[in-house]
C-alpha cells in the first residue's frame, strides 16, 4: 500500500535515545471528564446497586431490558452455546484450554512448615481466593481467549467462584465467547459491561456478588474504574496497548517478520510494533514486505495508523546494544527471531513474555501455546509479571511458638519494642519469658 509510514531510527545518531523515549512512552492517565463519569457511575452502583446497572447497561449499550435478570445468563445457556458452535472451533478452544490448564498447573504453590530445634513452628499456608471477576471486553472484537486466560488460572488455583461480565450491545453476544465460558468453568455470566461491571464486581448489588479480584482488559472506562476500586478489591494490572518488539538478525523471512508486527498493529490504533536489527538491507526487506502484505489485511486501515503512530524500524551496531535497547524498552511480547535464543535469554532482564526462534510467532501465545496472555505492558514488566495461579492464591504467615521459643523470642521483641516505645508489644511479649 503506497505511502504507508513506519519510522527509521538509527541508535547511532544523536538524539536516539529520547526520540526512542519518546516513541514508547505510554500516559494512562485518564482526562478529567472519564474520571468525573467513572466517579459518578462507581457511586451510583454503590448506593443503587442493581437499579443502576439496568440504567446505564441499556444507556451505554444500546439495551432495552426491565431488570436485572435481563442481564443473567444460565449455565445452561454456555453450554447451549458450546453446542452452536462448529467442531473445528470447538476443538481449537478446547485444545487451548487443555494446553493453557496444564502449563499454569506447574505454577501451583503449596503450603510449607519448618521446625526449629526449640520446638517453635514457623512456615506459610497457601489459600485461593474464594471468588474472581472476570471482565471480557465486548462490541467491537470478541475474546474467547481471554476468557480463557483470566478463568482457567483462577480454576487452577481452586477459586470457588467465578463470576464473568461481558457486554452484550444491541443485546449481540458472541457465541465463542461464552463457548468459552463453559470450557473455562465460568459459573455466573452477567451481560453488563463499562464501569458499571466493574462497581458491581468491586461493591456487590443485591444480584452481582462482590468479588475479591478483577481481572481482565477493557476501554480507558474500564481501566479508570479499575483503578479507583482498587483497595477494596485486588486487581490483575491496568494495561495499556498491546506491543510486540522483534530482534531479528536478519535471517528470518522479512514476510514472517512484517506479519509478526502486523499481529499487534492491528489491535488497535495506539499498539506498538517495533523491530531491532543491525542489518540495513534487512531492515529495508522489511519495509518492503510491509508494503506489499499491507493490502492483503482485513484490518489495514489500524495497522497502517499504529506503525504510522508508535512503530519504528530500529538499526543497531550489534548484538549487544540490541539487547541494552530491549531491556530499555522492557516490552509486552519480545520475539528473539535468531539463530540462537537461549545465548540471549540469560541477559534478557524486562519482558512480559519471551518468544524464542524463528517459529515462535507471539500470536501462538496469544491463543494456545499455554502461558497466559495477560502480560504487563507499558515498561512494568520491569517490576511484575505475566497473570499465573499465583495471582488467585493468598499466602498467610504460620507462627507456633514452642514454650521456650516464646521465651527466647519474647526477650528479643521486650528490646525492639521497648526501643519503638511501644510498651504495651514488649509486656505483651514479656508475659511469655522464663523465669
Amino acid at each position: 500500500m503506497k505511502g504507508s509510514t513506519i519510522k527509521r531510527l538509527d541508535a547511532s545518531e544523536a538524539g536516539f535515545l529520547p526520540a526512542l523515549d519518546q516513541l514508547i512512552a505510554w500516559d494512562m492517565v485518564s482526562d478529567a471528564g472519564v474520571e468525573s463519569t467513572v466517579a459518578d457511575i462507581l457511586q451510583q452502583v454503590r448506593s443503587r446497586g442493581d437499579a443502576a446497572l439496568v440504567e446505564y447497561s441499556n444507556r451505554f449499550d444500546r439495551r432495552d431490558c426491565d431488570s436485572i435478570s435481563d442481564f443473567c445468563l444460565q449455565t445452561e445457556q454456555l453450554q447451549q452455546a458450546l453446542e452452536s458452535i462448529d467442531s473445528e472451533t470447538r476443538a481449537a478452544l478446547e485444545t487451548a484450554a487443555e494446553r493453557i490448564r496444564d502449563y499454569h498447573s506447574h505454577q501451583l504453590q503449596q503450603s510449607w512448615q519448618y521446625q526449629e530445634d526449640d520446638g517453635t513452628l514457623l512456615g506459610q499456608q497457601i489459600t485461593p481466593l474464594e471468588r474472581v471477576g472476570i471482565y471480557v471486553p465486548g462490541g467491537k472484537a470478541s475474546y474467547p481467549s481471554s476468557v480463557l486466560m483470566n478463568c482457567i488460572p483462577a480454576r487452577v488455583a481452586g477459586v470457588e467462584e467465578v463470576i464473568m461480565m461481558v457486554p452484550a450491545p444491541d443485546n449481540q453476544l458472541s457465541p465463542i465467547v461464552l463457548a468459552a465460558a463453559a470450557i473455562a468453568g465460568v459459573d455466573r455470566v452477567f451481560t453488563i459491561g463499562g464501569a458499571q461491571a466493574i462497581g458491581a464486581l468491586a461493591f456487590g448489588t443485591e444480584t452481582v456478588p462482590r468479588v475479591d479480584k478483577i481481572v481482565g482488559p477493557g476501554n480507558i472506562y474500564v481501566a479508570t474504574a479499575k483503578r479507583m476500586v482498587f483497595g477494596r478489591v485486588g486487581l490483575d494490572m491496568v494495561a495499556g496497548p498491546s506491543e510486540i518488539l522483534v530482534v531479528c538478525d536478519g535471517e528470518t523471512d522479512p514476510d514472517w517478520i512484517a506479519m509478526d508486527l502486523f499481529s499487534q498493529a492491528e489491535h488497535d490504533e495506539d499498539a506498538q510494533s517495533i523491530l531491532i536489527a543491525w542489518d540495513s538491507d534487512y531492515l529495508d526487506a522489511v519495509y518492503q514486505s510491509i508494503e506489499k502484505l499491507l493490502p492483503e489485511m482485513e484490518r489495514r486501515d489500524i495497522i497502517v495508523q499504529s506503525l504510522a503512530n508508535r512503530g519504528a524500524l530500529i538499526k543497531v551496531a550489534d548484538e549487544d546494544e540490541a539487547v541494552s535497547i530491549c531491556n530499555r524498552i522492557a516490552p509486552e511480547h519480545l520475539e528473539l527471531s535468531v539463530a540462537d535464543p537461549q545465548a540471549w535469554l540469560p541477559k534478557i532482564r524486562h519482558a512480559g513474555a519471551i518468544f524464542m526462534g524463528r517459529h515462535s510467532a507471539e500470536a501462538l501465545g496469544d491463543y494456545c501455546a499455554g502461558p497466559n496472555h495477560v502480560l504487563p505492558t507499558s515498561a512494568t514488566s520491569r517490576f511484575s509479571s505475566p497473570l499465573g495461579v499465583y495471582d488467585f492464591q493468598k499466602r498467610s504467615s504460620i507462627i507456633f511458638c514452642s514454650e521456650q521459643g516464646a521465651s527466647d523470642l519474647g526477650r528479643v521483641a521486650s528490646v525492639l519494642g521497648r526501643g519503638e516505645s511501644l510498651t504495651a508489644h514488649a509486656r505483651s511479649a514479656e508475659y511469655r519469658i522464663k523465669d
